[in-house]
């Protein structure tokens, strides 16, 4: 089975416990991600499945939106809700107008350290291996960027908010951060992904709902239809001939999208069969070939 399904992830799960129980449920090895979700975070986890995995490529940079809630008053080592509380608890004293300034500093491209229980690498081992045998972790700042970030009320010490951020962007970093300014430390209580490039959390099934339709041979009812993935890039119809070629990776003429630089290349209706590249002119060549 080759398409894209969108999880709505439970909180407590990892990532890769969703694609394992997906696995099991198609039954099918090839299961992938566009992205992966902290173990306490729910909402729009994209799996790819089959062939379709040749897409992750694609996704890289993609652009993320997320609500939720950072609870003020103490940090904790791993800066969101599951970790262990770090200082003591200390009140917080702004109000929601200079929460929001405190916010605005985020805004942008900023430089951002990542949180010492993550995946990044220190000397080829991932940080969160190190903080876990509570061995010193020291992350150098990366360049990230907040598109939004809306701190829409503030009740107990929580700020619910909304942002959206470019790849590589940790949430509970910028919790953290704002926790520090603030002089009271903060945490990730809750967070949701609403949106990951094109893929909606309206578009998404929870676990049970899979098992269901597997049930009864209903799951291609669930993938997202092909014509919505990349919606970026242009498409076109392949005839009987022209997708032969594109399937053994040849290239092939393509003259009513002379100025795409890619462009998707279906078959009928829903079957996509290629991403392909223009070489030049109208000469385009397959630049993964789908199926």
């Amino acid at each position: 089975m080759n398409g894209v399904l969108i999880i709505d992830k439970p909180c407590g799960m990892t990532s890769h416990d969703v694609v394992s129980c997906v696995r099991r449920i198609l039954k099918q090895p090839a299961v992938g991600h566009l992205g992966t979700l902290d173990p306490m975070a729910t909402g729009v986890l994209a799996l790819v499945l089959g062939t379709m995995t040749r897409l992750a490529q694609f996704y890289l940079t993609a652009e993320k939106v997320y609500e939720g809630v950072i609870r003020f008053g103490f940090a904790t080592d791993t800066y969101d809700i599951d970790g262990e509380r770090v200082g003591e608890a200390r009140a917080l004293l702004l109000t929601l107008d200079e929460l929001r300034n405190l916010g605005s500093r985020f805004l942008g491209t900023i430089e951002q350290i990542p949180p010492p229980f993550s995946a990044k690498k220190i000397h080829g081992v991932p940080a969160y291996k190190l903080a876990r045998k509570k061995k010193e972790v020291v992350l150098k700042p990366v360049q990230v960027e907040v598109k939004d970030f809306e701190i829409a009320k503030l009740e107990d010490s929580r700020a619910f908010f909304r942002s959206r951020v470019a790849s590589g962007t940790y949430m509970r970093s910028v919790a953290h951060d704002m926790g520090q300014l603030a002089g009271c430390g903060a945490h990730l209580e809750s967070l949701r992904r609403t949106r990951l490039a094109e893929f909606e959390v309206e578009d998404a099934h929870d676990l049970d709902e899979l098992e269901e339709a597997a049930r009864c041979g209903q799951v291609l009812d669930l993938l997202v239809h092909p014509r919505k993935l990349l919606p970026l890039l242009p498409a076109v119809t392949a005839n009987e001939e022209i997708a032969s070629r594109i399937r053994h990776g040849r290239p092939v003429n393509l003259p009513e999208l002379s100025r795409a630089r890619e462009v998707k290349v279906f078959y009928g209706q829903r079957d996509l069969i290629a991403i392909s590249t223009r070489v030049a002119g109208t000469l385009f060549r397959p630049r993964i070939v789908l199926g």
